[in-house]
């Protein structure tokens, strides 16, 4: 994706499901235009997603996901099927194809109650409709199509839309904590960790977010954040941190002046921040031995430096006094057993969608286990939680 492209995390998602052979491949090339997924007779052609980009409007920027058969059998079918179900999980509109010339079968029936049971909302699409001696009348979020003929496709778009709209997240990172010409000092640190020659998205989501409020960013370094907060000549309404630089940055700032992370306004933003904090206080009672889950959405190599795999696992360490063991995921792995963690450490989630990050986080929670992020648990082990929650009195009254 390039720089003016929307984030594929900021993209609505839309998942095409159902059996093998009932006709997704092909409805997913001509709900989007060109051939992305590869289509066959023979059963089970699709053997993992296939994702697209594209401007679906008027819902906007979404991302076009193909999976595999569910109904998919043998070894490898069941992970095909494992792929399917991770899919699930960050799927924010469902189209469910279904082979009109056989109508809702078994299989179809079990996705659309787990779409119900997800609160996903969904469409059904009985393909093949061409083949049919006569369209019957469709019920609501119903369409017939047929992708060899391009029959209803455009219906089907508009119901996708429609639905899409309605699931699109209104919120903004910023909520409403910052005004028009008010200063906001971002503490961005530039180390061995840190990506070559560009910021992180969290960055520049909320650079870009305080410049359409006509708010003035102001970025800077650990190292010359004092120097620049005293270059200014009105004070700073807030300063947003990398979260490991909490503590330097915390005992430079005015009691005054509002304090978080960008760790910690993405959780909020991606509706995880009330667990977060909720979950926080498990710190307090691990053991040696232990097993302490942190994951990060994104997929890189970890430098020495690196946040999840060496700063937080020494601070942890220096806070409890105990020797926890470690588990460390990233990207779209997450373990399918969480029984075995006593806590789990999650990044703010920049470059998942909403809905994964709170299938991650309510699978935990279904699980007992406690679940927090990164910076909610760094401000938390320097002491300083409630401060950097004065921004959402709402979620820093858990802390009473």
């Amino acid at each position: 994706m390039g720089l003016n492209d929307t984030p594929v995390s900021e993209r609505v998602h839309i998942a095409f499901f159902g059996k093998r052979n009932a006709g997704k491949s092909s409805l997913v090339n001509a709900f989007t235009g060109q051939n992305i997924s590869v289509v066959s007779d023979i059963k089970g052609t699709t053997t993992d997603p296939v994702f697209k980009t594209m401007e679906l409007l008027p819902a906007g920027p979404a991302v076009i996901i193909d999976t595999p058969g569910y109904d998919d059998s043998g070894e490898l079918g069941e992970l095909r099927v494992q792929k399917t179900e991770q899919i699930l999980g960050k799927t924010d509109v469902a189209v469910l194809a279904a082979d009109s010339t056989e109508g809702l079968t078994d299989e179809d029936r079990k996705l659309t109650g787990i779409f119900a049971e997800r609160k996903i909302p969904f469409i059904t699409a009985f393909t093949k409709a061409d083949l049919l001696d006569s369209i019957p009348e469709a019920g609501l979020d119903t369409v017939y199509v047929s992708a060899h003929t391009g029959l209803n496709i455009n219906e089907l778009k508009n119901l996708a839309a429609g639905l899409s709209c309605r699931e699109k997240n209104s919120r903004t990172i910023l909520g409403n904590t910052v005004s028009p010409s008010d200063i906001v000092i971002l503490v961005i640190p530039v180390d061995e960790a840190a990506p070559k020659g560009r910021l992180i998205l969290p960055q520049q989501m909320i650079i870009r977010e305080l410049l359409d409020r006509n708010a003035v960013p102001v970025i800077t370094q650990p190292e010359t954040f004092l120097h620049t907060r005293k270059c200014l000549l009105q004070k700073p309404s807030m300063v947003i941190t990398d979260s490991q630089a909490f503590a330097e940055v915390a005992a430079l700032t005015p009691e005054d002046v509002t304090l978080t992370s960008f760790s910690i306004l993405m959780a909020d933003y991606k509706g995880i921040l009330r667990q977060a904090v909720s979950g926080v206080k498990a710190l307090d009672r691990l053991k040696t031995g232990d097993r302490v889950l942190i994951s990060e959405g994104c997929t890189h190599h970890r430098q020495c430096g690196d946040i999840g795999s060496v700063k937080l696992p020494f601070l942890i360490e220096k806070f409890t006094g105990v020797s926890p063991s470690y588990t460390f995921s990233s990207g779209a792995e997450f373990p399918d057993d969480l029984s075995e963690f006593s806590v789990i450490i999650h990044c703010g989630g920049c470059m998942l969608n909403e809905r994964e990050m709170q299938t991650r986080m309510k699978r935990a929670e279904n699980a007992g286990i406690p679940f927090t992020n990164y910076g909610t648990a760094i401000s938390y082990m320097n002491g300083i939680l409630r401060r950097t929650l004065r921004f959402s009195p709402e979620i820093s009254e858990l802390l009473d």
